[in-house]
């Protein structure tokens, strides 16, 4: 029997991803009947997870594994343990061996899946994720997760395919209809696009969320005028809403209003003080404006709370690059290229640092590995309005 406990998901509202379940596995091991202890101890130790008390819980399973090395159930629950305290990597190594010892249990890789997808690595998150709803086409959660990690992959036409099969569960709920409206427009899939559309506008209940995610769509259509009065309801109805100032920073920035901007990034982080992408978006303000201590210092704090964002790090190269300061350029640019090396912004800005350094064969090819990338890419309509309320934990 699998028990699921509540992990905490988006912000605002009630979707799959706010209902994202970490899943407990409660059975013992296969194998023959265990001794009363362990039996004991497991219980015990499951006891304490579903109470929270992650140190009893941990002492407890690791126990259980010095007593039987091969339960799989342990280590899936120690996975469970380093989930709750978010300990990602220790995580992992439980987790993956578990599977090893358990593969025939999706909700071991939907786990997996899990860990991947709360750090932002879409793309890892991406297989496990998979195979589970090969395996459980029906079940919404781990489908719903896949085509988030589909949306924020830019995999536009695999997220509006995966995710329209749960429009009779989820077509009332505003950040579902907002993500399959949007995939669907990139996608070119008119018809879904317009359904989803449609279906967003009468979900209208005039509450902040609604206003917000309302913004949200006429902010990706780059219809800012449209989007601003959207985001100026939904402040004024709730002005500490998580994200609404975030995004009326995103509009301002596109008018190029950027007074407006940093006043409006400052206050969501005032709201959100752990969201990375304040800080990255202030930075790209301060660089703006030629402000480099400002936008240094704010790159700086985007990347003390995700070291994977590669905006910050080519915000650093490129105020580097104008400092003249051409090595610590290349050791920002060379950081973003082992997060994300098929950026062909991050081509762009090496080559023009090598070009400036005088290493003009280097710069050549960057550069032209930068519009070979390009060539290959499918064009966007516009570029995607970040979505970081999709992913706020509501823990």
């Amino acid at each position: 029997m699998l028990l699921a406990m509540l992990l905490g998901g988006v912000v605002l509202t009630t979707t799959p991803v706010a209902r994202a379940k970490i899943v407990l596995q409660s059975a013992m091991s296969e194998g023959p009947s265990r001794p009363e202890e362990v039996q004991q101890l497991f219980q015990r130790g499951q006891d304490a997870l579903n109470h929270q008390q992650l140190d009893e819980a941990e002492r407890d399973f690791r126990a259980v594994l010095d007593h039987d090395p091969n339960s799989g159930a342990a280590y899936a629950n120690l996975g469970v343990v380093y989930m709750r305290r978010r300990e990602w990597s220790k995580a992992l190594e439980e987790l993956h061996h578990a599977e090893k010892l358990m593969r025939q249990v999706a909700g071991i890789r939907l786990n997996i899946g899990l860990v991947y997808y709360r750090q932002n690595e879409f793309l890892k998150a991406i297989p496990p994720f998979e195979s589970v709803v090969r395996e459980q086409p029906q079940a919404l959660q781990p489908r719903y997760l896949l085509g988030l990690c589909y949306f924020f992959a830019e995999r536009w036409g695999d997220a509006a395919k995966t995710l329209e099969p749960l429009w009779g569960q989820e077509s009332d709920q505003l950040p579902y209809l907002y993500v399959l409206s949007n995939a669907a427009h990139r996608a070119g899939e008119k018809a879904l696009d317009d359904r989803a559309s449609e279906q967003l506008v009468k979900s209208g209940d005039g509450s902040p969320e609604y206003h917000l995610f309302m913004g949200k769509y006429h902010l990706n259509l780059g219809h800012n005028d449209l989007a601003l009065t959207e985001f100026h309801a939904a402040a004024a109805a709730n002005p500490n809403l998580p994200f609404v100032h975030f995004n009326l920073g995103i509009t301002y920035l596109n008018k190029q209003d950027y007074n407006l901007a940093r006043d409006e990034f400052l206050k969501d982080a005032a709201v959100e003080p752990d969201l990375a992408l304040d800080y990255d978006e202030l930075g790209s303000v301060y660089w703006l404006t030629e402000d480099d201590a400002n936008a240094e210092t704010s790159y700086r704090q985007a990347l003390s709370l995700d070291p994977r964002l590669v905006s910050s790090r080519l915000g650093l190269a490129k105020i580097y690059q104008r400092q003249k300061k051409y090595e610590q350029a290349l050791t920002e640019i060379d950081a973003a290229a082992r997060v994300d090396p098929s950026r062909p912004d991050i081509h762009y800005v090496r080559g023009r640092v090598l070009m400036l350094m005088g290493r003009k064969q280097e710069a050549k090819e960057e550069l032209a590995a930068a519009e070979r990338i390009e060539n290959t890419t499918r064009k966007q309509v516009s570029a995607p309005v970040p979505s970081p309320e999709l992913l706020r934990d509501s823990d």
